[in-house]
């Protein structure tokens, strides 16, 4: 190399440098230590299986042991997913308003894996994506791995968490190419009513810009609290809706998720975006062939026997809510969210009334290092002074993990 001496220049990409997901940095590495003589229960990650009181029906793994004794999944499924899946799928997402075949479904590494094929057929580097603030960091994390970026519309906090309109069409310029919106909602617990998700729509079609919806935790909702498909409210605006079969059937390790392509006079196909998510999908020849392979039974909306296990673990998750928000409205200085779905709590805390308490990151750090109960603050979402609790543990593991919040609360409380 004319006389020079060749040198190591070996570092990490800017991709790579731009992929913090600030959840997984919190919870894989930590930066505070619990109280070594209290066991540590953590209410902090979206898992449903880590306590192991809440596991999918046997019926579905006799299903899947059925299918690998088969020998016929062990191969590579097709980039898109196995055509009788994403039957399956198209069968259990459309609506009669919006009518799904097979090649409208896209099935992807979990719902993450689903969100970054979303985000990347709809948009290119240097454009803008509008997301929600608080909301899932995943959506950031993503984009900006993808030099994308990224921009918050406020929810409102004292509105149930209802998108700010006037904050949301204030943020669109010329390089906004999609609204991203979350129903029902991660970390608030939100389900939105069909007249305010027409009202998110509208501002779409004003602007002529296509939606995200994440609609993962569309089957866990609670009460009176009613779920509406996005792409069921327009026949105007084109939609990619996620969901995936993570959290209805407890089994995020799975990683089973799904793109759903809603369009609109031909808004979609015209712009090559179905054709750019058959590429993107051939990146990583698409998701588990097992797990697919299960996907006509599993998702059969006649077959009774899930039908009836699902309505129970959403009832099992609603009871935990309710004493998440029984125990902890007794707590001085804390303020639970009611949680409509999901399995979610948003906390609201009152530094003020606690004698060195300044924060939400205080707040968590204090409480696991003398209580060693672990939790994710409000600002790894965006919402400072308030965290995030999920409420999937078993019952004696909440109780006991909210009255050790209360002791923790009394001690610190202003004198």
């Amino acid at each position: 190399m004319n006389g020079l001496e060749r040198k190591w220049n070996v570092e990490s990409s800017n991709s790579a440098k731009n992929a913090i997901n600030p959840i997984r940095r919190i919870v894989d590495k930590g930066g505070f230590k619990p109280n070594p003589n209290k066991p540590t229960i953590s209410l902090s990650i979206g898992d449903p299986c880590v306590f192991g009181n809440l596991n999918i029906l046997d019926y579905a793994n006799d299903l899947l042991i059925e299918n690998i004794k088969s020998n016929k999944f062990n191969g590579y499924p097709p980039s898109t997913g196995y055509e009788f899946a994403r039957e399956a799928v198209a069968k259990y997402v459309e609506t009669p308003t919006s009518k799904l075949t097979s090649k409208d479904i896209v099935i992807a590494s979990g719902a993450s894996g689903a969100i970054e094929l979303a985000i990347g057929v709809l948009l290119n580097e240097g454009d803008n994506i509008l997301v929600p603030k608080p909301g899932f960091p995943l959506y950031e994390c993503t984009s900006k791995t993808k030099f994308i970026n990224v921009k918050h519309y406020n929810l409102l906090e004292k509105q149930e968490f209802k998108v700010d309109l006037e904050h949301l069409k204030s943020l669109i310029d010329d390089k906004t190419k999609a609204i991203l919106v979350n129903n029902p909602s991660n970390p608030c617990g939100i389900v939105y009513s069909k007249q305010h998700l027409l009202d998110i729509i509208e501002v779409a079609k004003q602007y002529c810009l296509p939606i995200i919806a994440d609609e993962i935790y569309c089957d866990l909702t609670f009460g009176e609290h009613k779920f509406y498909p996005m792409a069921s409210l327009t026949d105007k605006v084109p939609i990619l809706s996620i969901g995936g079969i993570a959290k209805r059937f407890l089994v995020p390790g799975w990683r089973l998720g799904w793109v759903a392509i809603h369009d609109r006079d031909n808004i979609f196909l015209d712009g090559k975006v179905i054709e750019g998510l058959v590429s993107l999908s051939q990146v990583i020849l698409g998701s588990n062939s097992l797990v697919q392979s299960i996907l006509p039974k599993l998702l059969d909306p006649q077959n009774t026997q899930v039908q009836e296990w699902c309505s129970t673990i959403t009832k099992t998750l609603e009871s935990h809510s309710k004493l998440t928000v029984d125990m902890l409205s007794k707590a001085h200085g804390l303020k639970p969210v009611h949680s409509s779905g999901t399995m979610y709590q948003m906390i609201e805390i009152d530094c003020s009334k606690y004698e060195d308490i300044a924060d939400d990151n205080e707040f968590v750090g204090k409480l696991l290092e003398e209580q060693s109960v672990f939790l994710l603050q409000g600002t790894v979402f965006s919402l400072p002074n308030f965290f995030r609790i999920v409420f999937c543990a078993p019952i004696d593991k909440l109780t006991e993990a909210y009255q050790r919040m209360i002791e923790f609360c009394e001690a610190h409380k202003k004198k």
